[in-house]
C-alpha cells in the first residue's frame, strides 16, 4: 500500500490550480522547501512525474491531469468525514467561475441565497467570459462555472438555469432610435461596437448581424459596461444583454430598439465537468440554484 499523506495531496492541488510551487506554498502556508519536498515525495511514491517543467512553470502533463480530479475528490471526501453527519455546518471553499453578464449584473441571483444560508463557506468567483470559463471548469480550477451561450464539450454537464435577452442599442439621437417601426434593411451600413472573440455575447451577435445588411465594426471591447458607454457616447449600435441596459434605458440615456426579425433569446447554464466529485459543498450550492430558479419560474407565470 502507498502511504500518500493528505498533505502530499493538498500540495499537489494546489501546485496544479497555481502552476507554481511558491504560491502553492503560500496558499498552504508552507516553505516553499516544504512544498517541494512534498510534491517529491509524492512522485517518487508514485514512481513518474506529475508535471513538466518549463520557463519555471509547473504544468500538468497527462499523468498529472487524470490524477488531479482524484486527489481532489479524496481531499474533499475527507473533509466531509471530518464534519461528520449530515446535521454539521457547511465549511469550505467552493471556486466558482461566471461568464461576464452573469458574474457582472446576476450574481446576486445566482448566489445571494447561498451565501447567507451558508457563512462558513468561503466561495471565490472569476470572472470572465464564456470561454475561459469553460476553460476552468475543464482543467478543475473552477468547481462550477455559469455561462450565456453554447458550452460543448464530451467533458462537460450543462444545466439549465434561466433564460437570458439582448437587445439591439442605440444612442436616443441615432436615426433609427426615431424609426417607429424597423426593418432588417434600416441597418445597411450601421456602426456597430462587439464584445470580444471568446465571448457568448459576441457570438451571438454575430448571428444576428448575419441576418441584417452589412455594416461595419468600429469598436471591440471586453466588458459589456464599457460598451453601453461607448454607444450612449454615440459611437455607435450595440447588442447588450437587457438586465445590463435596464438603467440606462430607463433613465432616456439609452434607447433600446424594438427588433422582433432578431431571435435575441438566450439560455443561461451551470457547467460542471463530468468527472467532477460533487462534494456537499457544491451539492448543496446546486439545490439552493434549482430552487431559486424554481421560485422565479413560478412567479413568471403566476
Amino acid at each position: 500500500m502507498i502511504a500518500i499523506s493528505p498533505r502530499q495531496l493538498e500540495v499537489f492541488v494546489a501546485i496544479a490550480l497555481s502552476g507554481s510551487v511558491r504560491a502553492a506554498a503560500e496558499r498552504l502556508h508552507l516553505t516553499q522547501p516544504a512544498a517541494s519536498m512534498a510534491l517529491s515525495e509524492l512522485e517518487r511514491l508514485l514512481g513518474e512525474p506529475l508535471f513538466d517543467r518549463r520557463l519555471r512553470r509547473l504544468h500538468l502533463n497527462a499523468h498529472g491531469r487524470r490524477l488531479l480530479p482524484l486527489a481532489q475528490e479524496i481531499l474533499e471526501r475527507m473533509q466531509e468525514f471530518g464534519r461528520g453527519s449530515g446535521g454539521a455546518v457547511l465549511r469550505g471553499e467552493l471556486r466558482l467561475g461566471a461568464s461576464n453578464t452573469v458574474g457582472n449584473y446576476l450574481v446576486g441571483d445566482l448566489l445571494g441565497g447561498f451565501v447567507a444560508a451558508h457563512p462558513q463557506v468561503a466561495v471565490k468567483l472569476h470572472v470572465d467570459n464564456t470561454a475561459a470559463i469553460v476553460a476552468g471548469v475543464l482543467d478543475y480550477s473552477l468547481d462550477l462555472g455559469c455561462v450565456e451561450g453554447s458550452a460543448a464539450h464530451p467533458d462537460l454537464e450543462l444545466l439549465p438555469w434561466r433564460d437570458d435577452r439582448l437587445c439591439v442599442c442605440a444612442p436616443p439621437s441615432h436615426p433609427l432610435a426615431q424609426r417607429r417601426r424597423l426593418r432588417p434593411e434600416h441597418f445597411a451600413g450601421a456602426r456597430w461596437i462587439l464584445r470580444e472573440a471568446g465571448s457568448a455575447t459576441r457570438e451571438q451577435t454575430e448571428r444576428a448581424l448575419a441576418m441584417l445588411p452589412p455594416g461595419e465594426t468600429v469598436l471591440e471591447l471586453d466588458q459589456s459596461e464599457a460598451i453601453k458607454q461607448a454607444v450612449i457616447a454615440g459611437l455607435g449600435l450595440a447588442l447588450l444583454p437587457a438586465v445590463a441596459v435596464a438603467d440606462a434605458a430607463a433613465g432616456g440615456r439609452l434607447a433600446v430598439l424594438r427588433t422582433p426579425f432578431l431571435q435575441l433569446q438566450r439560455p443561461l447554464s451551470l457547467v460542471l465537468h463530468r468527472r467532477r466529485y460533487r462534494s456537499s459543498l457544491l451539492q448543496a450550492l446546486l439545490e439552493r440554484i434549482a430552487a431559486t430558479a424554481a421560485r422565479g419560474r413560478r412567479r413568471d407565470y403566476a
